[in-house]
């Protein structure tokens, strides 16, 4: 195949608040390639809801007028693009029948137009379509608009959510049967795909390792939401939401540990963490959303980090995307053993079994720091750069001699 270029199709924005899979893949590849990356569209409902929203603000003018809008980035390579559609009608809530799926064509058709017009504006060469776990829109695209090759990527099992199961199921094994390859980020997910996919494959989440390497590499100030904090440090990062995380066993661990403090980075999307009380423990810290660049100065800081997940049907699917950002920052893990792939990692990590063992383990795991240790911790990640995924990628869809 000659060097083509990459049109992506992602459920993440990209300004989402957290870690995005097509967003790393994309900035990787568009060291290389001319990339496209067009976001998951507003509904019209979203451009009332999300009014707090500064990206959507700075983008609302165009919406409401129904424009394509393109944009670049200065810490994005100069040939990467964010395309930005017009807004869809918010349909979810209906249930199967004739009327969602006009809407659903009408939805379709909005998304095809921008792509159709975005090929012909910008004179898009041969190009690879990549849609990230966005079924509703776009799971492959016609045959006329001339993708060379076309991958489904699912990074998750849409099933075990109430909201994207409602329609999502069926619209993912449809992309999948059509697709030309099908990703999946984790064995469970190939388990359970492989009988409806063309052709499949495990493509394991990865890391910056560069940018979380400089929680060992370099030395930052300690983060001002540790300001008049003694002690140890017991570190979350991610999404705090009701599907994954294990609010009762972040609380156990607060508890057993009220010397230290436990600080959680990310966004509070559950409203079990205040219902039981964690957010008003004295050592527990709530710092928010942070930026990606921020994350080293957070991780330096922590003595020990947790991935406090459910085991659950879920989760069992999990590859989490921040078990080689910890590892490249060289910290000590522990995890539960919610899935085959984090227990791929129990040479490196903590695992528990149980709640009683996670938080014995903190404790362990807190003393577990010294210089060589934290170097292998940050070599193993080493194994799981986005760069490799990408040569993994290449393989896969035959690329062959691409220049670095």
């Amino acid at each position: 195949m000659q060097t083509p270029e990459f049109v992506f199709f992602s459920l993440f924005r990209n300004d989402n608040p957290y870690a995005s899979i097509s967003l790393a893949m994309a900035r990787v590849l568009a060291r290389r390639h001319r990339v496209w990356y067009m976001n998951h569209p507003y509904s019209w409902k979203d451009l009332l809801k999300t009014r707090g929203d500064k990206a959507m603000q700075r983008r609302l003018p165009g919406l409401l007028r129904g424009q394509v809008q393109y944009e670049q980035f200065s810490d994005i390579p100069h040939n990467f693009t964010v395309v930005q559609p017009p807004p869809t009608l918010p349909i979810n809530f209906l249930p199967p029948g004739r009327l969602y799926d006009n809407l659903h064509n009408y939805n379709q058709n909005v998304v095809l137009k921008t792509i159709k017009n975005m090929l012909r504006k910008h004179n898009v060469g041969p190009f690879v379509y990549i849609n990230c776990y966005d079924p509703f829109f776009a799971g492959v695209l016609p045959p006329a608009m001339g993708a060379v090759f076309q991958i489904y990527h699912c990074i998750d099992d849409i099933t075990q959510d109430p909201y994207t199961a409602r329609h999502g199921a069926g619209l993912e094994r449809k992309a999948m049967a059509e697709a030309d390859l099908t990703l999946v980020t984790s064995s469970n997910l190939f388990r359970l795909h492989e009988p409806h996919a063309k052709r499949i494959h495990t493509f394991f989440n990865a890391a910056d390792v560069t940018l979380f390497a400089r929680a060992l590499n370099e030395r930052f100030d300690r983060p001002t939401e540790l300001a008049g904090r003694t002690g140890p440090v017991i570190g979350f990062i991610g999404n705090l939401d009701a599907l994954r995380i294990d609010f009762p066993l972040i609380k156990k661990t607060a508890l057993a540990y009220p010397h230290a403090t436990v600080l959680l980075v990310g966004p509070v999307n559950s409203p079990e963490l205040s219902a039981l009380g964690i957010d008003r423990l004295p050592n527990v810290v709530l710092a928010g959303s942070k930026p990606l660049q921020a994350l080293p100065q957070f991780l330096q800081h922590m003595d020990c980090v947790l991935i406090p997940f459910l085991c659950n049907t879920l989760t069992n699917s999990i590859y989490p995307l921040k078990i080689n950002e910890y590892l490249a920052a060289g910290k000590s893990v522990v995890s539960t053993a919610f899935s085959d792939d984090i227990r791929g990692f129990s040479d490196c990590i903590y695992l528990a079994a149980s709640h009683e063992q996670f938080t014995r383990q903190v404790g362990e795991a807190l003393q577990n720091n010294a210089s060589a240790v934290c170097l292998s911790r940050s070599e193993r990640a080493r194994q799981n750069t986005w760069e490799v995924r990408i040569e993994q990628l290449y393989d896969l869809i035959g690329i062959k001699n691409i220049n670095p």
